[in-house]
């Protein structure tokens, strides 16, 4: 199995990856707040852990990955006071929430499985966890690291900074986030500005609510995570990844609240993605300056001058290092879509997808090619750096276009492809998938045609010629049923 190093947040450095348990991987990421529709800063999440839920495999190890979808307790700018962002666009929108979540978690799932995003093992909700959210709650406040106020539970700060020390992911000290916080004091039932809910008091107009034995409320959102986590993966798992803006309070939040309530940090690696700018401004719902991802596969926004494709964008994402930022505009977006289809077209050249690499075949590799595969191979464990094993695939791609490779340098490319480009990397080839649908389509056309001269047939009472038709088409692997409503086809 090769070396995977990833560049941890937690102790600022690139670790060797070790998991807890040889073998076995625990993997949690922050999934979607489901109020709208997923976009291009959405993608990049999606798409980084999926190259690295996919190389973990690859790699052979058995992975558990956990994202979850928080449908409860996300108040407006991420803060302790507001409203819910699922229940304020269900007031506006005069639907149940559950209906507003429901429908963006559809449309989420949709946009990942158009950018060939591998579902995870495990898809919690915050809602469904709201008896355990309760009972963690009780074991901080048994162990002296929260408090109430008025039908609300916050964390204690201060108190947890004394014994443990606040802000040893982002590397924020308490006097800094005091800072950060100072306009707020006052404006609530906190004992200081940089407390965080555990659990909040409903108010008489809010619709999400649950009983506790604090009274009817629902639990902060920095507690979701915590408690899914362990649910899944236990007190100590391997890698929590999210986006660099949940770094703090979100991620710090989620620290202290494993420590205090079960006596460790709980993550061993932290691995967190860069943002999506626009103009060199973070890409965000809040900021109002985002491109939902049914936009950009349609072209239908005003800052796109066309549509683009899900493979396009997917490779447009993995072109930069998932810890850089990464800026939108058109130009980048048309380069990315050259590159891509030059891969696709190198692949089709090999025609990958037609097996593996013959035993004769691996002795005779030229050792031009396999260094060639090894660069790629120790770009993406060199911490997921995709856009250097990119870069080693079109030298690749030179040598296919080149002239004709020996067959055993063909065969070992053919595989790089297929375990690489359409494995790790998860690009699909859109040219050619688009063939088959032409093909489906096709088919289905002439099916009609047939079907309607059998139809006829049947109408004249012309037996011999229906059967004449049917047992035909059954000798192409074609079966006919005629039912009440019309004929029927299947292809075996």
């Amino acid at each position: 199995m090769r070396n995977l190093y990833l560049t941890n947040t937690l102790t600022r450095r690139k670790e060797l990856f070790v998991p807890i348990h040889p073998g076995h991987v625990g993997m949690y990421v922050c999934g979607p707040t489901v109020y709208g529709d997923a976009h291009l800063g959405h993608a990049r999440p999606g798409v980084t852990y999926d190259v690295l839920f996919r190389l973990l495999k690859h790699l052979g190890y058995k992975v558990r990955y956990v994202r979850n979808i928080t449908d409860v307790g996300h108040l407006e700018h991420d803060a302790d006071e507001g409203e819910d962002k699922i229940a304020k666009k269900a007031r506006l929108e005069e639907l149940e929430p559950m209906e507003v979540v429901q429908t963006y978690t559809e449309r989420y799932h949709e946009a990942m499985r158009l950018l060939n995003v591998e579902s995870p093992s495990i898809e919690p909700r915050a809602s469904g966890h709201i008896i355990e959210q309760i009972e963690t709650i009780k074991t901080i406040l048994d162990a002296g690291y929260a408090y109430e106020s008025n039908g609300s539970i916050y964390f204690d700060v201060e108190k947890y900074n004394r014994d443990y020390g606040y802000g040893v992911l982002s590397g924020r000290t308490l006097e800094a986030t005091m800072e950060g916080t100072r306009s707020l004091d006052g404006q609530s039932d906190k004992r200081a500005p940089y407390d965080f809910a555990l659990w909040k008091k409903a108010e008489p107009e809010h619709i999400m609510r649950w009983p506790s034995p604090w009274g009817e409320g629902f639990p902060g959102w920095h507690l979701e995570c915590s408690v899914m986590g362990e649910k899944y993966l236990g007190k100590e798992f391997d890698i929590h990844g999210g986006g660099m803006d949940l770094m703090f309070p979100h991620h710090e939040c989620e620290i202290a609240q494993n420590q205090a309530s079960r006596g460790t940090q709980g993550v061993h690696y932290w691995v967190h993605n860069n943002m999506i700018t626009i103009n060199g401004q973070k890409m965000g719902k809040s900021l109002g300056n985002f491109i939902t991802l049914p936009e950009l596969f349609s072209g239908n926004h005003p800052k796109l001058e066309r549509a683009y494709s899900p493979m396009t964008v997917r490779f447009f994402i993995l072109q930069a290092h998932y810890r850089s930022t990464l800026d939108f505009s058109n130009e980048a977006l048309q380069a990315a879509e050259k590159g891509y289809k030059r891969l696709m077209q190198a692949g089709r050249e090999l025609g990958a997808g037609e097996g593996v690499i013959p035993s004769e075949a691996k002795e005779s590799l030229s050792q031009e090619v396999q260094t060639l595969i090894d660069n790629v191979y120790e770009a993406l464990c060199d911490d997921l750096n995709t856009p250097i094993a990119i870069a080693h695939l079109f030298e690749a791609v030179k040598l296919i276009n080149g002239g004709k490779l020996p067959e055993g340098d063909k065969a070992a490319l053919r595989k790089l492809f297929e375990d690489v480009v359409y494995g790790v990397l998860g690009l699909r080839d859109e040219e050619a998938a688009g063939s088959s649908g032409k093909a489906e389509k096709a088919l289905e056309g002439v099916m009609d045609i047939v079907l309607e001269d059998r139809r006829k047939a049947r109408a004249e009472k012309n037996w011999a010629e229906s059967d004449r038709i049917r047992d035909l088409l059954a000798s192409f692997g074609i079966t006919v049923k005629d039912t009440k409503e019309g004929a029927t086809w299947t292809l075996e």
